[in-house]
């Protein structure tokens, strides 16, 4: 990748970013649940020479409300690493990012899964690591509520641990397939693992070698406080959503500024943050085009979006009302707080927040013509707030379309994205490198130390 370019993920959200996206004429309505419609998005991004393809996910459904959930297209979609494991084989180069959860899993399972993806995407595979943060989805594994924030990041921390390092449980060079000799392996090519911890007793190893890219690329969504300090540590690229140029550089430099403590260097993770792009060639055009996707909320969805992005049911308080003082909930933390000062900063009454995130949940977001978005993604590129982003079409596969017809070229044109890949890996698009302790090259018999 060259330097000084950024990085662009293509975030792939069943029928589009907007609450109200699969109404809309420019989304597939059904894209969600049909494989078709990711091949040709996938297609499209990489075709446009994105470096990724994001899929977020969870454990259950978003909403307690089933009149919400009867209204949107977001209550069924497919697991994310079965879906890439399709798109692997219909793509070449763009990257593959799956989101999997530490809190309703186990570290062995998840260590095979996504390395059997870099062996099957030929080196593209990363893992967005999240803990999960509703009851609705602890109520699947036999829980009334979901963990304390602070036990979820700690049981996080070891999850992360003993992955890599059953991922480094072969060496490199471990497989040498020798018929006349009868080898098929090395000796001592690979080893057990023998974690014995708090949450996890792993023996290992785990049963597929070495990765192509030596391990697959971790990617951390988490921006509290205990989800910089393991996204310092252990993630080369951080998902996250920063209202504000000042907001943006100020989570910028407090997370690279963590990197040293684990002996990594700040080019060695790359921040992309959530972008909402809703593009017209005219500012007119963009707008009329947002209002239209605006007019389709369905006021019974958009409140439940609200109340899920602040971890309280706001369903007895006056829409048309200030949004009240709620206290911290044990969910997600970092994107209740966003919504609340959201919501000072701007004077929102509960409707028209609810509108204001219909879109892009708390992410940037963008209405204007190419040039407009452009310079507001150049001023956080190069304010140092943002190595990239992770771009949010508002439908697809419209949104997806207009950004690469209208954005891409003027972002190429003033020199800010590649025109070809320069790699074959997720890696190599990236241009960084595996933590310290971690990756090709190196082997271990238990989990490498903190």
């Amino acid at each position: 990748m060259t330097q000084g370019t950024m990085r662009l993920g293509a975030f792939f959200y069943a029928t589009g970013h907007h609450v109200a996206g699969w109404r809309h004429p420019s989304s597939e309505a059904d894209g969600g649940l049909v494989l078709e419609r990711y091949v040709g998005w996938a297609r499209r991004a990489e075709a446009a020479k994105f470096d990724l393809i994001f899929l977020e996910d969870g454990s259950g459904i978003r909403d307690a409300d089933l009149r919400s959930s009867e209204r949107t297209a977001r209550s069924g979609h497919f697991e994310p690493v079965t879906l890439l494991s399709a798109l692997a084989a219909v793509t070449n180069r763009i990257g593959l990012v799956a989101t999997t959860s530490t809190s309703f899993n186990e570290p062995y399972n998840v260590a095979r899964r996504f390395a059997s993806l870099d062996h099957l995407s030929g080196g593209r595979a990363g893992w967005n690591l999240v803990t999960s943060a509703t009851d609705l989805e602890a109520a699947n594994f036999g829980n009334d509520t979901i963990a304390r924030h602070a036990d979820r990041y700690e049981r996080a921390e070891e999850f992360v641990d003993v992955v890599l390092g059953l991922w480094n449980t072969w060496d490199d060079d471990a497989v040498v397939i020798d018929k006349a000799s009868g080898q098929f392996s090395k000796p001592d090519g690979f080893r057990p693992l023998d974690h014995k911890g708090q949450h996890f007793e792993v023996r290992g190893p785990l049963n597929i070698p070495r990765t192509p890219q030596g391990q697959p690329v971790l990617v951390q969504a988490g921006s509290s406080g205990p989800g910089k300090d393991l996204a310092a540590r252990t993630a080369e690229i951080v998902f996250t959503a920063n209202q504000t140029l000042d907001e943006a550089v100020d989570f910028a430099r407090d997370l690279k500024g963590r990197m040293a403590r684990f002996g990594r260097s700040p080019d060695d993770l790359k921040i992309m943050p959530g972008l909402f792009p809703v593009v017209g060639r005219t500012e007119s055009e963009a707008r009329d085009t947002f209002e239209e996707l605006q007019a389709l909320i369905d006021p019974v969805v958009g409140l439940a979006l609200l109340s899920r992005m602040v971890g309280h049911d706001l369903s007895g308080f006056d829409p048309d009302g200030p949004v009240p003082e709620l206290p911290a909930t044990e969910g997600l933390k970092s994107r209740q707080q966003l919504m609340f000062d959201l919501a000072r900063r701007e004077g929102l009454s509960l409707r028209r927040l609810y509108l204001r995130i219909a879109g892009a949940r708390g992410h940037s977001q963008i209405v204007g013509t190419p040039v407009q978005i452009v310079d507001e993604m150049e001023a956080r590129f190069r304010a140092g707030g943002a190595d990239g982003f992770n771009i949010m079409p508002p439908t697809l596969p419209g949104g997806l379309d207009d950004f690469i017809a209208l954005v891409l070229p003027e972002l190429r044109r003033r020199g800010l994205f590649h025109t070809e890949y320069e790699g074959r890996t997720l890696r190599s698009h990236l241009g960084s490198r595996p933590p310290a302790g971690y990756g090709p090259g190196r082997s271990s018999g238990g989990t490498a130390g903190r």
